[in-house]
Formats: C-alpha cells, sequence, structure tokens
C-alpha cells in the first residue's frame, strides 16, 4: 500500500503554539518499519486543481502572502512560503492517493484531512481543501461519472467540505462530530450526525452503522475519501468524545469493511488529532494504517 508523506516541509510556527506539528514525522517514521507499505513523497498540488474547490481571488491571497492579519488567525497559522508549499503538498498527497485507490483499492495521505477551508478562505488550521479538491479532481481529470463520498470521522464537522460542494450532486458529504464542538456554526453536509458530549463507543459506533447504510441507500458511491481523524478518542483535548483505541479500531474497520464488501476503493488521510501526549494521537493514526494494510491485501 502507498502512504504519501509531507512531513518534511516544515512550517514553522511560533513557540508554543497548540497545533502539534510534530505528530507527522512521527506517525511516518512508525509507518516505515512497516512490511508491504511504499512512503511516497508527496506531489505539489496545481493552481488549476485547486481551483477546482477554490476562488481565485483566495488563491492568490495565499500565493503572494495577502491575508489580512484576520484571514491568518482565521487559519491559525502565520503566513509563510512554507506554509503555501506544505499545503499544496497535503492536498496532493490527498489527489495522489485517491488516484493510485482508483487502482490499487486503498491508498494513505499520512496528513491531510484539511476539511474547514472554505472556497474563499481557510479556518481552523486548513488553507486548501485537500477532500474536496481530490473528489472534483477525480471527476474533472479520471472519470465524470465517478460517485465519489467524503466520509469525514474527524470530531470536528467538515463545515468547509459541506459548504463547497453542497450542490454537487455528484459528490456525497457525510460528516459525523460532536455536536457542541467546533465548528459552532455548522454547515450542512449531505448526511450530519452530531454527537453528544462523552459519547461512547456503542452509541458512536452505532451512529456509524447507521450513516453507512444511509450513504449506501441513498447513493451508492464508487470511491470514498476518508478522514479518519484521531480525534474521537478519550485522550483527545478537544474531542470531548469518549470513544476508546478499540472503539477507534472498530470505527475504521466498518468503514475498510465497507469497502472490501462494496467493491469500493478508498483514499484515506490522518485528519485531526490533538491527544494530551502527542504518543496516544499517533498510535491511533498507526493503528489505521496498520488496519489497512489488513485490507490492503485483499
Amino acid at each position: 500500500m502507498k502512504a504519501f508523506y509531507t512531513d518534511h516541509y516544515v512550517l514553522p510556527l511560533p513557540p508554543g503554539h497548540r497545533f502539534p506539528m510534530e505528530k507527522y514525522s512521527q506517525l511516518r517514521n512508525l509507518v516505515k518499519n512497516l512490511d508491504t507499505i511504499e512512503l511516497v513523497e508527496a506531489p505539489a498540488i496545481s493552481d488549476t486543481q485547486i481551483l477546482y474547490a477554490h476562488d481565485p481571488v483566495y488563491l492568490m491571497k495565499i500565493i503572494r502572502g495577502d491575508l489580512s492579519p484576520q484571514e491568518q488567525r482565521e487559519i491559525g497559522f502565520p503566513w509563510s512560503a512554507q506554509m503555501v508549499e506544505r499545503s499544496r503538498r497535503s492536498a496532493g498527497a490527498t489527489l495522489a492517493a485517491a488516484k493510485v485507490a482508483l487502482d490499487e483499492g486503498l491508498a494513505a495521505n499520512l496528513a491531510g484531512g484539511t476539511h474547514h477551508a472554505y472556497r474563499d478562505r481557510g479556518s481552523g488550521f486548513c488553507v486548501f481543501n485537500d477532500s474536496a479538491i481530490a473528489a472534483r479532481a477525480l471527476l474533472k481529470e479520471v472519470h465524470p461519472k465517478l460517485k465519489v463520498a467524503i466520509v469525514d470521522l474527524d470530531v470536528h464537522q467538515g463545515n468547509g467540505t459541506a459548504a463547497i460542494l453542497q450542490h454537487d450532486p455528484s459528490i456525497f458529504t457525510l460528516s459525523i462530530h460532536g455536536e457542541h464542538n467546533f465548528p459552532f456554526q455548522k454547515e450542512i453536509s449531505n448526511l450530519d450526525i452530531g454527537l453528544e458530549n462523552g459519547c461512547s463507543d456503542n452509541q458512536y459506533l452505532e451512529a456509524l452503522d447507521r450513516a453507512l447504510n444511509t450513504m449506501h441507500d441513498q447513493f451508492r458511491p464508487d470511491f470514498i475519501i476518508y478522514l479518519a481523524g484521531a480525534d474521537p478518542h478519550k485522550e483527545d483535548r478537544l474531542g470531548k468524545l469518549k470513544i476508546t483505541k478499540a472503539g477507534m479500531r472498530l470505527r475504521d474497520e466498518r468503514v475498510f469493511q465497507y469497502g472490501k464488501d462494496h467493491q469500493v476503493p478508498i483514499a484515506f488521510s490522518m485528519a485531526g488529532g490533538y491527544g494530551k501526549e502527542i504518543h496516544s494521537t499517533v498510535t491511533i493514526h498507526l493503528q489505521t494504517i496498520q488496519l489497512a494494510l489488513n485490507y490492503s491485501r485483499y
């Protein structure tokens, strides 16, 4: 299985910044020791591909560094040339994984899941919306009649994704998230399930089973982009849910099993993870990769 990485494009952050940038290199260092996985440097997404999902004025602001202080605060990162390059590579990794998965069944982006970026602005540590770009690119560059589902299991709603793709009948957006968590103004996905704080494994998995069944009945996707956020885990400092490590594994199993049962290729990204200890986040992400390797052998 191929896994695309971007962690060597280091984004300079101020001392004490709360974004756990080091989780990516820690994950890659563990993944490279796994058998039957091929690490591939992520390509940069092109301007044309970015414009499949984003406004040209916004793109030029990013390229030229013309973001206002307020726009930079909303993104959560100070502008830098490194920020632009890393954002291009992170989106490029999801698209590259998607194109590989079409041929091989499964592929991974060891970063990505930047689902808070809107068409005309960034938000919540997200500059370019990799899932929306990749979904649109598959339709424009590979197969115009492909039915793509974005299964977003980050603990935060994929608000930017929902807004960008709201009127696109070829793409189904599914988000299972904390109802009382960021973003506090939710958008409308094709299917939203908001969970209460303290949600348990059983409640979460029941919601996921219901969501996958509904998606299948309403849409029957040909391809899935899966955001495998680590932040529903009980040790996440921003998650507010109580999902155990075993519950997280069962979550991933349900998604990968759906792909196997229905012969639907899956490209997946790591999305969010803000563990009280960074090791707990990396362990959850690694568990997702290891589980995917089991399914990639079928």
